[in-house]
């Protein structure tokens, strides 16, 4: 009799990109002669590594508006234009909960998540009402026949209340425990933390991050994200997971050293017929070159024209990055 077939290996390719900002010169560049504004030039070099992942995910630091007035630093309110630019780009999932996601108060958040929702882009961290928070908290989704789910959580929102009705996921330990021990592992092969937390500009994760990494391994968390530093902090791989303190800035108008630039990381999840995972782990350097704010990965920048000072500025940034990741 013929053997019963075994099930496949499965492959998931996961796309993290850090911190997006919209500082106020930012806004200037993207405006279009007509008065709109387009964002898609400033993806323009790293489309295509996110339309070829099954699942691109990004940190929305900032909230959507539709008629302004849209501001930068410290109070983040963005064209909704942005998530039309997000779409085009290939993100699949924003998570939400960042010290930020208060800056538009309750309309900002309800802005930003119907633009989203427009552009069919999946978000969590922050939720509408209790039903959005049972459907998306955690987030569910597959890609590549494998079974995720995702969480997100902030240390804060620099110190704006929470809009009433609305709800923000804070970093709680306890709350964070009942949440991971109710991801019935059944249905889900990995689970995926993304933290907003950390000391912005420190190129090392503090005792806070590294003492939370362990807490969220220990509680069944596979592979966890960080964003809020603006810097590129190292990470951690071994058999069982992967922890990315900090990818840094995706895009913004940071230009001190360390800040001008990230990282994305392209995660291949592979899940063997026996259930078990396994992780390779792709990290890609990203430097935002102005005007325009372009984000240059290596492939695009190493070879590109630009002015004297870009150049040094972007090797630095690359030599600076290589150099604490190991790469």
């Amino acid at each position: 009799p013929s053997k019963p077939s075994l099930p496949e290996v499965r492959r998931a390719r996961l796309v993290f990109a850090g911190d997006l900002m919209q500082h106020t010169p930012q806004l200037t560049a993207a405006r279009t002669p007509e008065g709109d504004f387009d964002f898609n030039a400033s993806f323009d070099w790293v489309r295509e590594r996110f339309r070829a992942a099954d699942a691109a995910i990004v940190n929305l630091e900032t909230t959507l508006s539709e008629s302004g007035p849209y501001t930068g630093y410290p109070c983040f309110r963005s064209p909704a234009a942005l998530a039309e630019a997000l779409d085009s780009l290939g993100v699949d999932i924003t998570v939400l909960a960042n010290n930020h996601c208060c800056d538009g108060g309750s309309k900002g958040i309800r802005t930003t998540i119907r633009e989203l929702d427009r552009h069919g882009i999946e978000h969590t961290g922050v939720f509408l009402d209790s039903s959005d928070f049972r459907a998306r908290h955690p987030l569910r989704f597959e890609a590549g026949g494998i079974r995720f789910a995702l969480l997100n959580y902030t240390y804060g929102t620099n110190g704006l209340p929470v809009p009433s009705g609305l709800s923000v996921n804070p970093i709680d330990t306890v709350r964070i425990a009942a949440d991971l021990a109710a991801v019935e592992h059944d249905g889900v092969d990995c689970v995926i933390a993304c933290m907003h937390w950390g000391n912005e500009y420190e190129r090392r994760p503090n005792k806070v991050q590294r003492q939370l990494a362990g807490f969220l391994r220990r509680h069944g968390v596979d592979l966890i994200v960080g964003s809020h530093p603006h810097v590129v902090q190292p990470y951690e791989q071994d058999s069982n997971g992967i922890v990315l303190y900090s990818l840094g800035n995706f895009v913004s108008n940071q230009r001190k050293r360390y800040c001008d630039g990230g990282i994305v990381a392209t995660v291949e999840v592979i899940r063997s017929p026996d259930g078990s995972l396994r992780y390779s782990l792709e990290l890609t350097p990203v430097w935002v070159l102005t005007p325009g704010y372009r984000i240059t990965p290596s492939e695009v920048g190493d070879t590109l024209s630009m002015p004297a000072d870009s150049r040094l500025r972007y090797e630095r940034f690359m030599t600076d990055t290589r150099l604490l990741l190991g790469l």
